[in-house]
């Protein structure tokens, strides 16, 4: 656990480069994490920075402090509800990845290393990135009906996705608190590690994503991604051309070499 505390009293999204890795961190742990418009900005620019640098290949998300995050600071974040605003400047990449007009989608994998209380924005943001790693003494709850509004983050979309529609709406209408296994039986989370050690396994699986050809790494994520919301016909229908292009890469012929060389491939991403 880090128990650094930003120094701001609005929070802040701090971010290390570890090699290929980006980990955000978000650093607001005497407010349970809540989110404040200024750590939303700050986010978007976060995955916008891991999109936009050739030497990053993956995203790790995590927080400071015992909690994930307790949601939104409602009291900084209503009045840009009331009037129809979103946090996130138009032209960064957007966290909840919805494909919103004006926002740009991430195309490199994002893990997520969750613990203690994950609320609402919480649970939002480890659904829209692709593998998340839960700590055991996870609290989650999606209460936005207990406030008088509604999840718009995606949890509406993708609980039902990962879950069914009855599970989703069991916690979706109910508002309700649960745990780390019942997040792992629903499919909202991949892997359930003791507390202290999501980080860590987070890390791991980054590296081992980090290793790998990012061509085929970005390609692989579209398609699956396309799969799921477009239908596989659709996503089958880029199959012969994908592969063309990838096959050709600089990678593909590193690949080749490796395998006949018996060794550790290099990939460069091109």
């Amino acid at each position: 656990m880090n128990t650094s505390t930003s120094p701001s009293p609005e929070g802040s999204i701090d971010c290390t480069v570890r090699g290929p890795l980006l980990l955000i961190a978000i650093n607001r742990p005497a407010k349970r994490n809540g989110f404040t418009p200024k750590m939303f900005r700050e986010l978007g620019e976060a995955y916008t920075r891991l999109d936009d640098d050739p030497a990053l290949r993956v995203g790790v998300l995590h927080a400071l402090g015992d909690h994930f995050t307790a949601g939104l600071d409602l009291p900084t974040i209503a009045p840009l509800m009331q009037r129809g605003e979103k946090a996130v400047p138009p032209g960064l990449v957007d966290p909840l990845d919805l494909g919103m007009e004006g926002y740009r989608r991430r195309s490199k994998p994002m893990v997520v290393a969750v613990q203690g209380i994950t609320y609402t924005l919480g649970i939002e943001l480890m659904l829209a990135a692709d593998i998340v790693v839960a700590a055991d003494d996870c609290r989650f709850s999606q209460l936005e009906v207990k406030r008088g509004i509604m999840a718009t983050g995606g949890a509406t979309l993708r609980m039902a996705e990962r879950a069914g529609l009855g599970n989703a709406l069991l916690h979706l209408l109910t508002g309700d608190e649960f745990g780390s296994a019942e997040a792992l039986r629903l499919n909202f989370v991949q892997k359930v590690v003791p507390a202290g050690q999501a980080l860590d396994e987070a890390l791991r699986i980054a590296d081992a994503i980090a290793a790998q050809a990012p061509l085929a790494v970005v390609a692989t994520r579209k398609n699956a991604l396309k799969a799921v919301e477009h239908g596989p016909v659709l996503a089958m229908q880029d199959f012969i051309a994908v592969q063309q292009g990838l096959s050709r890469s600089e990678d593909a012929a590193e690949g080749v070499r490796s395998f006949v060389e018996k060794r550790p491939a290099k990939f460069q991403g091109r």
